[in-house]
């Protein structure tokens, strides 16, 4: 009795989860420093886990603390070679293994690693232990490859050592047909996402009688929405390797066929196999192409494939055991009736990644990357704001052969294949990568983004009051959002710079869009207006749509004057008027406008329809005055910055002589003063002997003090009645007077 007592009590369970992104594919696992103790363990010692199969893997402690105390952290690898899910317990046993003197590998896929990639295997599986029949994934090329330990000697759990020699296999191994998939260790970024469709998929699959207890059904559907690239599908066969139930992709467009009912039978025998081999996935990608909404289409094609899987859905039999996903990034395209609960019970909407979930994601496509040690996560993850997964996926892969580049020349002069200590040489570095965001852009932005204007706070001279302005408005709410929920506030939705032309509003855009770490939309007021009924709201519409999708954002609109006239003018333009009105549910509607901020710029304050300026809306206005003798003096020194000038400018006296001048004037007299310079040397040679001096800036000055009124005040003096009579000729008058007396 007592020995029974004491064999019970040297067995330990801990609870399965997922490993962290740095452990994926690496074979350990980690527990808590006081579990450690309990079981009287060290970090690397070996271990036993006992799920369905046996495997041992090397224990490291976890870097939770307290909060991993019963829990034990495996990657997908690990749990699909025990046999066990997440949550799911395993028993834990200290074991000491024999060293390996031979491993062998046999591939499970056609692609497979040279020969030579022994020296590869060694570093890879150094003291970590091997079991027969384990499923191995190698990082290869950039391709995960797919291997099974098919044989090792001595027979059993071996540990690789320095002397291990590696057999790899010709033929494809035979005995496994079930290659390892996706886990949900390669979906970075949706922790609230896998974890609702745990609950709806893998908890009816494996705990039925659950439901049958609490008396309800299962859940039937769950519809995956969101931008394309944020890992819809990547999902679904997560969702699939992970629950080890039948996986069944029926891709839209190829159920189609040309023959009468033929559609419809693709469709039922795809259920019915589902049906035979339950626990099953039927998972329906790009579901708007092949179940349109019945009211719009006149393809009856369409119609009957949307009643077809209305009632297939309807009468799914065994409840839980079969499990319909499906994936669109047009939603609202979808017949209505697989909307309802009973058809797709959830709806779940997948957004572009925030910042963490893009680290992550950065992290689980750079897992088999050589990076250098100047590359920073967190830095690109915070430059990469609007793009999803598979921006992200592309991004490294171009970052990659960017690094590739510079060693081509040398690959192609061998004709052997490439020596390994070449191969160890490239390594993807920061630069790279920096290199590599400039070719990239965020594939939900594409058709209304910009290259970032290459301008800083430092190139716009002056306007100090005005910068602080828009860096309070624009800056802060974007990113210090915390600052304004615990000042219990809702930031300012939009700015209006208003001023003379030349004063520098485009500019201070273009300075707001490089320096505010946001998505940047830049909107021309005369682009939006089209000719057909309704295309102007639309754009205004998508143009809302795309900066929501792709927040933090910022929308500039340029010219604002030309599509926010005020209403009810009688001028018949009737399509601007709709478009003020769209801007004015778009900016303050009964959708919120989170994280998306409005700059507006114009010479013609007068000109805007006084609802969008209203308290609530682009209420925040921001004045553009002729600049004075010391912001004159700035924006000299910005446009004049890379100038070579001599020493004998009069630089005060001009500048003084300017009064009234604005910042695009000031610009306008250094690129001429540099044009007489050109053209007074353009025979020279050395171009380092090239000076702009004092007698080019006062011709360039003459000139322009021909072209413009210099006495261009901000509110001109209005001439009174006295000033006009003066100014009319003096016969005109005396025959006035007269004509007064004959009347008297």
């Amino acid at each position: 009795m007592t020995n029974e007592k004491n064999t019970k009590e040297e067995k330990y369970f801990l609870k399965v989860y997922e490993s962290l992104q740095e452990d994926v594919d690496k074979g350990i696992a980690r527990i808590s420093s006081k579990d450690m103790e309990k079981i009287g363990l060290v970090p690397g010692d070996l271990v036993e886990l006992k799920g369905k199969n046996v495997l041992v893997v090397k224990v490291l402690r976890a870097l939770g603390g307290d909060n991993s105390i019963g829990k034990i952290r495996l990657d997908g690898n690990v749990r699909s070679n025990i046999g066990v899910s997440i949550e799911e317990e395993v028993e834990i046993k200290k074991v000491v293994v024999k060293e390996a003197k031979n491993v062998t590998l046999a591939p499970l896929q056609e692609i497979r690693l040279s020969k030579e990639s022994s020296g590869y295997l060694h570093s890879k599986f150094l003291d970590l232990p091997l079991t027969t029949k384990q499923k191995l994934t190698i990082l290869a090329s950039g391709n995960k490859l797919k291997y099974i330990v098919s044989k090792t000697e001595p027979k059993g759990s071996v540990v690789v050592t320095p002397l291990t020699e590696f057999i790899l296999s010709e033929e494809v191994y035979s005995g496994e047909s079930e290659t390892p998939g996706i886990y949900y260790e390669d979906i970075g970024g949706l922790k609230d996402e896998i974890e609702l469709v745990r609950e709806m998929v893998e908890l009816p699959m494996k705990q039925p009688e659950i439901f049958e207890k609490l008396g309800i059904g299962a859940p039937k559907g769950v519809l995956l929405t969101g931008p394309p690239g944020t890992g819809k599908t990547l999902l679904a066969r997560a969702v699939a390797t992970e629950t080890d139930a039948s996986f069944y992709s029926i891709a839209g467009p190829e159920i189609m066929s040309k023959y009468y009912g033929e559609s419809e039978k693709h469709i039922r025998e795809i259920f019915e196999k589902a049906d035979k081999n339950a626990p099953s996935i039927i998972f329906i990608d790009e579901i708007d192409s092949i179940a349109p909404k019945r009211g719009e289409g006149t393809d009856q094609t369409e119609k009957r494939i949307v009643a077809q899987l209305l009632t297939l859905m309807d009468g799914l039999k065994s409840r839980g055991q079969i499990v319909v996903m499906a994936a669109t990034n047009r939603p609202d395209d979808i017949d209505p009736a697989l909307r309802r609960p009973g058809r797709f019970d959830r709806e779940l909407r997948i957004n572009p990644p925030a910042e963490d979930a893009r680290k992550e994601i950065l992290q689980i496509h750079t897992r088999g990357m050589p990076l250098g040690d100047d590359v920073n996560f967190d830095e690109l993850a915070n430059k990469t704001i609007g793009y999803v997964g598979a921006d992200l996926e592309v991004l490294c892969k171009e970052a990659a052969l960017k690094a590739l580049k510079p060693n081509l020349k040398k690959f192609k002069n061998l004709d052997e294949k490439l020596p390994a200590e070449e191969l160890d040489k490239i390594k993807v570095y920061r630069n790279d990568f920096i290199e590599a965001l400039k070719q990239i852009e965020p594939s939900a932005m594409r058709e209304v983004l910009i290259k970032k204007p290459n301008v800083h706070w430092t190139d716009v001279g002056g306007l100090k009051e005005a910068k602080d302005k828009l860096r309070e408005l624009v800056e802060l709410p974007l990113l210090r959002p915390e600052l304004y929920r615990a000042a219990g506030i809702k930031p300012s939705k939009g700015v209006l710079l208003y001023g003379l032309p030349g004063t520098g509003k485009t500019l201070l855009a273009k300075a707001v869009a490089t320096e505010a770490n946001a998505n940047f939309i830049s909107v021309k007021g005369p682009e939006l207006i089209s000719k057909w009924v309704g295309e102007s709201e639309k754009h205004v519409r998508e143009i809302f749509k795309k900066a929501k999708q792709v927040s933090p954002s910022i929308i500039f609109f340029d010219e604002f004057d030309a599509i926010s006239k005020p209403r009810g003018g009688g001028n018949g333009n009737d399509a601007v008027e709709k478009v003020v009105n769209q801007l004015l549910t778009e900016l303050d509607g009964v959708e919120e406008l989170e994280n998306v901020m409005i700059i507006a710029a114009t010479n013609r304050k007068d000109l805007i329809d006084p609802a969008i300026l209203r308290p609530g809306r682009i209420d925040s206005h921001v004045e553009l005055g002729l600049p004075d003798l010391e912001t004159r003096e700035e924006i000299f020194k910005v446009h004049t910055r890379n100038m070579p000038l001599a020493k004998d400018i009069d630089v005060n006296g001009m500048l003084k002589e300017m009064d009234g001048w604005s910042g695009a004037d000031i610009e306008a007299l250094v690129r001429n003063a540099g044009i007489n310079a050109i053209k007074k040397n353009y025979l020279l040679k050395d171009m380092s002997k090239m000076i702009v001096d004092g007698e080019n800036f006062k011709k360039a000055f003459a000139e322009l003090k021909k072209q413009k009124e210099p006495a261009r005040s901000e509110n001109p003096k209005m001439p009174d009645m006295n000033d006009l009579m003066k100014m009319l000729p003096k016969e005109k008058v005396k025959k006035k007077k007269k004509v007064v007396k004959k009347e008297e």
